[in-house]
């Protein structure tokens, strides 16, 4: 299930409020800043879903992000619990950083788990399937798909690199909570 947890950036310990119906999480994430919308797939998705499968089903959804931001590109990404890369995948986002462009994903299945900072606090937002969170450029955030990932997300870009992160450096994500979903 969605959730939006919001923390003071000092302390990680008691959030300060809770949310899982969609307005509220919509709402308190434009606060700062961050797009927060629902998709539903145009056609059934297979489990074994690839990336052409993908992009079909949400074609109009996409074309209307790539009109609006002028992304030149997108791609699927997907992780499994078995993945020989999930450990190293899952350290390399868990520390706070920026880009330069916009971060956008859509879960197309499973969660994972955005932490943005902004005003002194934490926004812990687990995203699960049918999510797309759009966090625009310069915004403070880390990224955690849990020890055992597992999802499969659309990917936006406006850049040909694709993903690049600039480290902030602070430690701030080793004091929150991991994202551990339920087995």
């Amino acid at each position: 299930m969605t959730t939006l947890a919001v923390y003071s950036d000092q302390d990680p310990g008691q959030p300060l409020g809770t949310y899982t119906g969609f307005e509220d999480i919509r709402d308190q994430l434009a606060a700062v800043g961050v797009e927060f919308e629902r998709w539903e797939a145009s056609q059934p998705l297979s489990a074994t879903a690839g990336q052409d499968e993908v992009i079909a089903a949400y074609r109009a959804e996409i074309e209307r992000l790539n009109a609006k931001y002028g992304f030149v590109s997108v791609d699927v990404v997907s992780m499994h619990p078995d993945h020989p890369q999930a450990e190293a995948a899952r350290g390399k986002f868990l520390s706070e950083h920026t880009h330069d462009d916009f971060e956008t994903r859509f879960f197309v299945d499973g969660a994972g788990a955005f932490y943005v900072r902004a005003g002194g606090k934490v926004y812990l937002t687990v995203c699960t399937k049918g999510d797309l969170i759009n966090l625009p450029a310069h915004v403070t955030h880390w990224f955690d798909m849990g020890p055992k990932p597992n999802f499969k997300a659309i990917r936006f870009f406006r850049i040909p690199e694709g993903w690049v992160g600039h480290f902030t450096g602070d430690t701030i994500a080793e004091r929150f909570p991991k994202f551990e979903p339920a087995a």
